[in-house]
Parts: structure tokens; sequence; C-alpha cells
């Protein structure tokens, strides 16, 4: 494009004539530096100091114009940027114009970092887009009525490749096949993952039910014992009544209320009732063994501790036993 080659050729004598400038201004510093070495001997340290310092502010000054330059938010990269994206801005209309025309889905760009392992060039469309901008170009700057009729008549051609329909639609059908095995795999995983459920749901109902149903047999048998012993203590009652009317008062009266109080012990237990007895008795247990548990590792401290005091003792012994048979043989 002309316009882009000026823009880019006038870059390039800034960026020249910037380069020329701080290659001079650094050979300049270097040659001041070589000369206040030379001359060192001959200088006072206060001095030498003093124009070490002003080059290093001087050399300190070039380096900060070539960063402003040259720098990644520079002169250099915004021009850039300035002279690109106007490029970029017509590359986007023309490849934008041609997807539309040809009816492409996808456009992708081989000089940018996308993984392009192959393409065919019957796929570029790099020639296409460059006389769709040329073509835009002209058309703006067309001057004449007629000029600008004739542009606009151009049109993209589109070119009908039978065999890459043919390959399309091989790639579609391959591609519907590929889809639809995905999804009945798919809808076998899901079947099966609910059969699974369903026999696990059933298998919990089934023990669930069993649990039921040993805790009913285990109330109903309590019940029924309870019950024997009520008519057990019944009968005895009505023998004891009837066989020692002479009994005293008093006597009778405790053995009524002992008899009383233990046929209401004996009453029939309901089933929250046996569930908290369960609790209370695996709670106890649980307590239990935490117990022994304590007091096993309380054991197992006090074994350690007393072995580490058996070790100390034994080798204060034999610290003891050394030394005194170092006295003897230094004696």
């Amino acid at each position: 494009m002309p316009e882009y080659q000026e823009a880019s050729s006038q870059l390039d004598k800034k960026v020249q004539d910037w380069k020329t400038e701080i290659e001079t201004k650094l050979n300049a510093i270097a040659q001041k530096k070589k000369e206040l070495d030379n001359e060192s001997v001959l200088l006072t340290k206060e001095l030498y100091d003093e124009r070490f310092e002003d080059i290093t502010f001087e050399e300190a000054e070039v380096l900060d114009y070539q960063q402003k330059r040259f720098g990644p938010d520079g002169d250099l990269m915004i021009q850039k940027r300035q002279l690109i994206e106007p490029i970029q801005d017509q590359i986007f209309a023309a490849v934008q114009e041609i997807a539309e025309t040809k009816s492409y889905d996808f456009v992708f760009d081989k000089s940018a970092d996308v993984v392009m392992l192959y393409s065919a060039e019957r796929y570029d469309m790099s020639e296409q887009v460059l006389r769709t901008i040329t073509r835009t170009s002209k058309r703006s700057q067309a001057k004449s009525k007629k000029e600008r009729q004739e542009l606009e008549d151009e049109e993209v051609v589109p070119v009908v490749d039978t065999g890459k329909d043919a390959r399309q639609q091989a790639l579609e059908d391959l591609k519907a096949n590929r889809e639809k095995e995905l999804a009945d795999k798919r809808a076998e995983r899901e079947k099966a993952t609910e059969d699974r459920r369903a026999a696990q749901q059933a298998l919990r109902d089934a023990k669930k039910k069993e649990a039921e149903e040993r805790r009913q047999k285990v109330i109903d048998e309590k019940n029924k014992r309870s019950g024997s012993t009520e008519e057990a203590k019944t009968v005895v009652k009505d023998s004891t009544t009837k066989t020692a009317p002479v009994v005293k008062t008093d006597s009778t009266k405790a053995q009524g209320s002992v008899q009383k109080d233990s046929i209401n012990s004996k009453t029939p237990l309901t089933a929250a009732e046996i569930a908290a007895d369960e609790r209370a008795q695996k709670l106890k247990d649980r307590e239990a063994r935490q117990k022994e548990l304590e007091e096993r590792k309380k054991k197992i401290i006090e074994q350690r501790l007393k072995a580490r005091e058996d070790r100390e003792r034994q080798v204060k012994r034999n610290d003891s036993i050394a030394k005194a048979k170092k006295n003897e043989d230094n004696n």
C-alpha cells in the first residue's frame, strides 16, 4: 500500500536519526571518561569526583533519552501502533467482507501466535485481502463518478470447488456420527448410573426395613416377657392372699406395694425408650473405651519416663565410673 510504505519510510528515517544522535552522545561521553582516566593522576580527589559525577549525569540523561525513544512505551512503539492500526482496520474490514461473501465460518491469521501446523495454499486468502484493500483505497481516491461506479461494480467472484464441498460434507457427516456416538455413550452412562443408584437405594431400603423388623421383634419379645412376668406376679399375689390370710396388715401392704412397684416397672417399653437405652449403652461403652485408652496412654507415658530416667542414671553412672578410672590412671 503506497500510504503505508510512505509512512513506514518516514518512520525509518526518524529512527535512523535518533540512533545516530544517541550514538554520537554516547561516544562523546566515552571520550570524556577516557580523558578523565588519563588525567586522574593530576587531579585532586574532590575535582575527580566532581567531573566523574558530571559525566555520569550526562550518561544518565542520554540513557533516559534512549529509553524515551526506543523503550516499550517510547516514541517508536507509539508511532508504529499509529501506523499499523489503520492498516489493521482495513485488513479486518476486507477479511470480514470476503468471509461474508464466501460464507466462511473461520479465518485464521498464520502470522500470529496461533497453532497452525498445516494449511493448503488454496485456503490462503492473503491476495484477496490485498485486492480488496487496494480496491477500497482506489475507490476512496477515485475522482470521477464513472471511476467510482466501475470500482463499485467489481465484486469478488466466488470460486465453486465441488471437491471442497464434498470434503466439507464428508467432514460434517463424520462429525455428526461422532456426536451421535458420544450422545449414545453418554446416555448409556447416565442409564447405568441411574440403575446403580436405584439398586443402591433398594438395598438401603431393604436394610432399613430389616433393621425395623429386628427392632420391632426385640420390642415384641420384651413386651411379651414383661407380660408373662406380670401374669406370674399376679398369680403369686393371688396365691399368697388365699393361703396366708393371717399376715399382719403392715406386712401385706408392704408386699402389695412392692408387687405394684415391680409390676409398674415391668410395663412395656416403647421404641423411643429402647432407642434411648441403646444410645445410653453405646455412650457408656464409648466412655469406658475412652477411659481405657487414657489409662493405657498414661501408662505408656509413665513407662517411657521411667525408661528415660533409667537411661540417664545409667549414663551418669558410666560417666562417674569413667571419671574415677581416669583419676586412678592419672594418679
